[in-house]
């Protein structure tokens, strides 16, 4: 795979939302041209040509990358999460594409039966929920003939950044009322006292990974763990935050036990998420390294600007 990284046509799927927004931004700021498929609903960064369909229309979605006659040098899927989802990208693009990203999640591993640190690979995934349907997409992808259209999968960790609500973990994960509950003194109510391991990745961040991938040879037919550089638990991305407002943090232990009973949904949260980026480096991606308080702070700094 021999691709110039210099003016890509790239595609984004969900061009108007967090993660896919911040990629449109960054690669109309190298200079690519880049398209996004949304249904028109909200607006999309400067610089993006728009494509309106919905996915689930798939004669309207065919119509709408066809109309604009370029052959797609990267097709960045930021939305996909059900095997149906995959297919119908293979049918699409496996002859009008060099290359797709798709946008996976951790989520994907039994929480029971996680490594520290994780590696891509393991014996234990989940088969239902959010990480089921995301590791069936994956295993489609994996399966199914994609003919001369290359494929990359990457897994991200918690996303923060400018574009999103703060907040991770049950019970306050992307709480629009998180700045004003610790402005108030409110006392938050964390599984296992905010304990667990994590390596959130700036959006940002995520973003450069997803541009390295283009044309390079070594990332496809892979999976790549994509996490920050920093293991931080789960208190202390609230405390970075508490301390930039200048406030106190209070913090009410949730048990596990009465987490895993009450709110079996919440099982994927509650583990330890750390993970082994090895990998990115060994292919020449772009690893995650913005520090985790400088990125909180850029993204608190992003919200207080917005209110």
């Amino acid at each position: 795979m021999t691709t110039s990284t210099h003016n890509l046509n790239i595609l984004i799927l969900g061009g108007s939302g967090f993660v896919s927004g911040t990629l449109a931004r960054l690669a109309v700021s190298r200079g690519h041209r880049v398209w996004a498929v949304t249904r028109g609903q909200r607006p999309l960064p400067e610089g993006v040509i728009g494509l309106v369909a919905d996915r689930k229309d798939t004669p309207a979605l065919e119509s709408a990358i066809r109309a604009p006659g370029v052959r797609w040098n990267l097709v960045a899927d930021c939305i996909a999460y059900e095997e149906g989802d995959i297919r119908q990208n293979i049918a699409l693009f496996r002859e009008r594409a060099d290359q797709m990203v798709f946008i996976s999640t951790d989520f994907v591993f039994d929480p029971q039966r996680r490594r520290f640190p994780q590696p891509e690979e393991s014996d234990h995934y989940l088969s239902d929920g959010y990480g089921g349907l995301k590791r069936r997409a994956e295993l489609a992808l994996m399966a199914e003939d994609t003919g001369a259209m290359k494929w990359t999968i990457l897994r991200p960790c918690h996303i923060y950044g400018p574009g999103s609500e703060l907040g991770c973990l049950p019970f306050h994960g992307r709480d629009p009322q998180i700045i004003s509950r610790l402005r108030a003194g409110e006392t938050l109510r964390l599984a296992g006292g905010g304990h667990f391991l994590q390596q959130p990745i700036f959006a940002r961040d995520l973003a450069e990974t997803i541009l390295s991938a283009a044309g390079n040879a070594a990332a496809c037919g892979r999976i790549f763990q994509a996490a920050g550089p920093d293991i931080v638990e789960s208190r202390d991305y609230y405390r970075i935050i508490a301390d930039a407002l200048g406030v106190d943090l209070k913090i009410e232990e949730v048990p596990v036990d009465r987490c895993r009973a009450e709110h079996p949904e919440t099982a994927s949260f509650l583990c330890h998420r750390i993970y082994d980026l090895s990998r990115l480096a060994a292919c020449g991606l772009s690893v995650p390294s913005t520090p985790i308080r400088d990125g909180l702070c850029q993204h608190l700094e992003s919200l207080l600007a917005r209110a």
